[in-house]
């Protein structure tokens, strides 16, 4: 794997790119049922069965590889201007009220909540930064880019045009030789004390220190230096916004950086595993990326706007998440996506990737 520098984002966030680890023991796990209403066959590797993998033809709503045509690709496309807005100004409020009331309140059970609300929203910047890396947050490419830029990446130390270049590496060929998240989920299924062992690292905010390092780091770098300063300035803007909102100086600190340094990391590897870990290269998009049943309860906390629906993501990446559902729904009623490839939760797939335990 090449690793992305410093310079193209190792301080990055729809997927953190953190520096490789040293390989882990691997599970001894060869055999698991995924317990739930829909149970898979034992299987040997988190990969789904070949039965799933039935083949289409092409027709006047798909190509052979699941990619939409026509009208229905037309419809699909269309990205919601309005929406949209309304997300990213719905992020703003929901991440400063939540300081603004802890503060009015004076409880530190508020300031908990304000903690746990802020970690919450760092998720769904970077899923809004992911977005407009896209270019689907906004059909004008200025505007995409400007607010894509200051007013969602830049709050979350997000250098998007790098982050642009490398992820779209990852969809041009995922588990090829420039991807840039295998450090993420490579080598699973994994054993419990491994996956106890990330968890406590992201937790306990190593893994986010590695980032931040990069991104102060980066101040040396002639190419990278301007983007460093200018996310640099948005944090002091930031700083200074919430002190005068939450009413001291560790507002910033304790609400904003801390918890991208630790529950952000934790719910990042949650998100990045149920994607893509235990598959492997191939041109069908249905062996590269998995499919989880959505809960409500995964979509308020880590899966927000429609990005728990990643194999439709991948199947074509130019529609936007508001569509995705529909998409899903498009290929599972011609039978490209068969009931056997979703898992029935998020907490079964990190079961049988992360457990240690045979069967």
């Amino acid at each position: 794997m090449e690793t992305p520098s410093t310079e193209a984002v190792s301080f990055q966030t729809h997927r953190e790119y953190p520096e490789p680890e040293g390989r882990e023991p691997e599970s001894a796990v060869t055999r698991a049922e995924v317990p739930g209403p829909k149970v898979r066959a034992v299987v040997a590797t988190m990969s789904p069965p070949a039965s799933a993998l039935t083949e289409m033809k092409p027709n006047e709503k798909f190509r052979a590889d699941g990619r939409p045509v026509g009208k229905l690709r037309e419809q699909l496309y269309r990205i919601p201007n309005l929406k949209n807005a309304g997300h990213t100004v719905g992020i703003w409020l929901q991440s400063v009220g939540v300081i603004a009331l802890a503060a009015w309140w004076g409880n530190p059970l508020g300031w908990l909540i304000a903690f746990g609300m802020c970690s919450r929203a760092m998720v769904r910047f970077a899923i809004l930064m992911h977005e407009a890396a896209h270019r689907l947050l906004f059909s004008n490419r200025r505007a995409n880019d400007f607010i894509g830029k200051w007013f969602v990446a830049y709050p979350v130390f997000v250098p998007i045009d790098a982050y642009r270049r490398v992820h779209m590496a990852h969809h041009k060929e995922e588990f090829g030789p420039r991807e840039p998240d295998m450090a993420l989920y490579s080598g699973y299924p994994i054993s419990a004390d491994s996956w106890r062992r990330k968890l406590t690292r992201d937790a306990l905010g190593n893994s986010g220190w590695k980032n931040l390092k990069g991104l102060l780091l980066s101040l040396k770098s002639s190419t990278a230096r301007s983007t460093t300063i200018q996310i640099l300035a948005v944090q002091a803007v930031m700083f200074g916004a919430l002190w005068v909102i939450g009413g001291h100086w560790w507002v910033w600190p304790a609400f904003w950086l801390l918890p991208w340094l630790t529950v952000w990391r934790v719910l990042n590897r949650l998100r990045a595993v149920a994607e893509h870990a235990g598959l492997k290269a191939s041109a069908d998009r249905r062996e590269t990326t998995h499919h989880i049943h959505q809960s409500a309860a995964a979509k308020f906390m880590f899966v927000p706007f429609n990005t728990g629906y990643h194999l439709a993501h991948h199947v074509d990446i130019g529609v936007p998440f508001a569509a995705l559902p529909r998409l899903q729904q498009e290929l599972e009623e011609v039978g490209y996506i068969q009931p056997e490839l979703e898992w029935p939760s998020y907490v079964a797939l990190w079961r049988h990737g992360c457990s240690g335990n045979s069967t």
